[in-house]
């Protein structure tokens, strides 16, 4: 091996390797990356290589990366976190052009997903406390319980979530989760919550919701639209 590939071997990783055997073999023909932060604090230095990966490597592949807000928590996140992640980012010599998105762009896009979820029966309404959905989730050795109201009826389901989102309800009065599996040995797996409701002006959209969908539904989707 001569110096100059020795040099190349130590710089290289093994995201690049695949983005780089993904478009040499045709399984994808452009490259779009994102960088997800949540606006509720200002960056750390483990943002700084997220940056730095998701838009070199945009970069380095000729595509792009989308600078998306995951705005999902109105009572911690504020304008003055978004312009600062925004100055952190060409700080550091990259900029997102045209691509800047919020999860907030998409939240009726995510209730109509909820609501698709309902109808399949793959998601139901919760009325049980925080306490009690917590010492019914289990533990890493032992299996959870169903809730009480896991078996309620699509058409029950599709109203209580629709009274959710007109505001008939208090903080905390109610969840939407997925229904998955109790007994799942991944307890993130264990009917994790998709909605809640949040009585809170939102930096974008003011006052126009009353529930807010949760990181981990919110996240994935964001990804895919």
């Amino acid at each position: 091996m001569t110096a100059a590939e020795t040099t190349m071997e130590a710089g290289r990783d093994f995201i690049r390797d695949i983005v780089e055997a993904d478009l040499a073999n045709g399984r994808y023909r452009k490259i779009v990356t994102r960088f997800p932060p949540e606006p509720n604090g200002y960056l750390h230095i483990g943002h700084a290589k997220s940056i730095c990966l998701n838009f070199g490597i945009a970069q380095e592949f000729g595509g792009h990366c989308n600078l998306r807000f995951d705005d999902t928590n109105p009572t911690r996140e504020s304008q003055e976190f978004i312009d600062a992640i925004k100055y952190d980012v060409h700080w550091l010599g990259f900029d997102w052009g045209e691509n800047l998105y919020h999860a907030s762009d998409y939240f009726e896009q995510l209730y109509a997903w909820a609501e698709h979820l309902i109808r399949a029966g793959k998601a139901y309404v919760d009325d049980q406390s925080q306490d009690d959905m917590r010492a019914s989730r289990g533990t890493l050795t032992e299996p959870g319980r169903n809730s009480p109201f896991r078996d309620r009826s699509v058409a029950e389901n599709l109203d209580l979530f629709g009274r959710m989102r007109a505001g008939e309800f208090p903080n905390g009065a109610r969840v939407l989760r997925a229904k998955i599996d109790m007994a799942s040995g991944n307890i993130n797996l264990r009917d994790p919550v998709l909605y809640r409701i949040l009585h809170a002006s939102h930096p974008r959209t003011g006052t126009a919701w009353s529930i807010y969908p949760s990181y981990d539904f919110a996240h994935g989707q964001s990804d895919a639209i």
